[in-house]
């Protein structure tokens, strides 16, 4: 086999930017501008159309003298920000900078918001282009995307029709026989990134054709570029700076209900390392968690636990029934696959033998531990696992230390329940911070 019959049998494709699209204005139809600058388009193209002309012709051009007014109402979450970067959510569930708010190529006083739906503006160009040449092609609109751990820009795909915009290779072997177990290549993406190689960015050629790759192009039914956007649930890089901290604060919820998925030990334990890094008077460590991980070892202190609490109910007069009641609530704890007890310690406080100050000192610790679980809470809920803070261990200290074989300076601070949680949390009421605040 010669070297040139070995070149011709490689896999290759073209890629070309299409002049002679004028001026894209609100109404135009870019399927019939599409067509007659390129009437040679044949079945098994891709089309890479820029965003821009697509929200232009679309008219989703809007009068706005401050763009971040614009950037606000396109926001569904703040990521990060820098300065007056932001990376945002925005309302096509694409996590970008500014929102895709462009102030460029766009005349004084406006500015430029994505498509509404880009994989329907997709559908609307494949549709056009079939009824104006008969030819069934893919589409991809594409918009320009900065990346996390890398410098520099490039196209991405925002939307898409009739083209496989995942390849999923799982359950395949590479070319030594080993297992693909996480394969899944964005093919959208990379024909996003072909096309802005012959499109530029400052050019005027807002299109460009893929040719040679009829095999991503696919039926009507496949789905858009949608299915690129990672969910909340399997996004490890949802949480940020100092907006994620508040989101993840925002995700801290109280959970009842929980799950038979096991908890991971060591997330549980990065949630400790977390949680000792509050404040704490006298530069001590006042905080020790007790994980108790096997099933044996939670039944017995719950068990003791209950135990204690329905001979204190029977001593304030309680009925029997009212005691099922009452017992029956605290359950949170029981049907949690793991739980923690949050203990204060004492070591290096001061003694001053003034019951005033001693007093305060111990105060002082209690408000470190206090802030020791919630760093431990928050830490929690960033790593997706729901929780509950229940303050029964309190109540019976000498049963839990008995219990768990703990030394006798250690006070139990309640138990947290951990687990994944069974359904979508309730949405928290609104607490306006100004009701909390006096200024003087």
């Amino acid at each position: 086999m010669t070297s040139s019959s070995v070149a011709s049998s490689a896999p290759s494709f073209r890629v070309w930017a299409l002049g002679g699209i004028p001026e894209v204005r609100a109404g135009d139809d870019l399927a019939k501008l599409i067509a007659a600058a390129e009437p040679g388009l044949v079945d098994g193209d891709v089309l890479l159309v820029t965003s821009k002309i697509v929200s232009k012709a679309e008219g989703r051009i809007v009068e706005a003298a401050d763009r971040e007014a614009a950037i606000d109402a396109e926001t569904v979450r703040v990521v990060a920000r820098r300065g007056p970067l932001r990376i945002v959510e925005n309302r096509q569930g694409l996590v970008m900078a500014a929102a895709g708010v462009d102030a460029s190529n766009t005349p004084a006083g406006t500015v430029l918001l994505l498509p509404e739906d880009p994989d329907a503006s997709a559908r609307a160009v494949r549709d056009g282009l079939r009824d104006a040449l008969g030819v069934d092609v893919g589409v991809v609109v594409t918009d320009t995307f900065g990346r996390p751990w890398r410098n520099g820009l490039t196209d991405v795909a925002i939307g898409a029709a009739g083209v496989r915009v995942l390849d999923d290779l799982r359950g395949g072997t590479d070319a030594h026989g080993n297992p693909l177990g996480a394969t899944v290549v964005a093919t959208a993406d990379e024909l996003a990134a072909a096309g802005d190689l012959v499109k530029g960015k400052a050019e005027g050629l807002p299109v460009a054709v893929v040719r040679g790759l009829s095999h991503v192009v696919a039926s009507d039914d496949e789905p858009g570029a949608r299915e690129l956007v990672r969910s909340a649930a399997d996004d490890m890089f949802r949480l940020g700076t100092s907006e994620a901290v508040r989101e993840a604060m925002t995700l801290r919820r109280t959970v009842r209900e929980f799950s038979d998925e096991p908890v991971d030990p060591g997330a549980v334990r990065r949630a400790v390392a977390a949680a000792v890094t509050a404040p704490a008077p006298h530069h001590t460590t006042p905080w020790r968690f007790v994980l108790l991980e096997s099933a044996e070892s939670r039944t017995r202190l719950l068990d003791a636990m209950r135990e204690a609490w329905i001979e204190d109910l029977r001593r304030d007069g309680k009925s029997e029934e009212s005691i099922a009641k009452r017992v029956r609530r605290g359950d949170v704890l029981r049907n949690a696959p793991y739980l923690v007890v949050p203990c204060l310690v004492m070591d290096g406080s001061h003694s001053y033998g003034d019951e005033r100050r001693d007093t305060a000192e111990r105060e002082m610790f209690v408000v470190a531990a206090g802030a020791g679980v919630q760093n431990f809470l928050v830490a929690l809920a960033g790593e997706r696992l729901g929780s509950a803070w229940v303050s029964s261990t309190m109540f019976c200290r000498p049963v839990v230390r008995e219990v768990l074989s703990l030394p006798s300076s250690w006070d139990p601070l309640g138990a947290v329940a951990v687990g994944h949680a069974v359904g979508v949390a309730r949405e928290r009421a609104v607490r306006e911070a100004e009701a909390f605040l006096t200024v003087r």
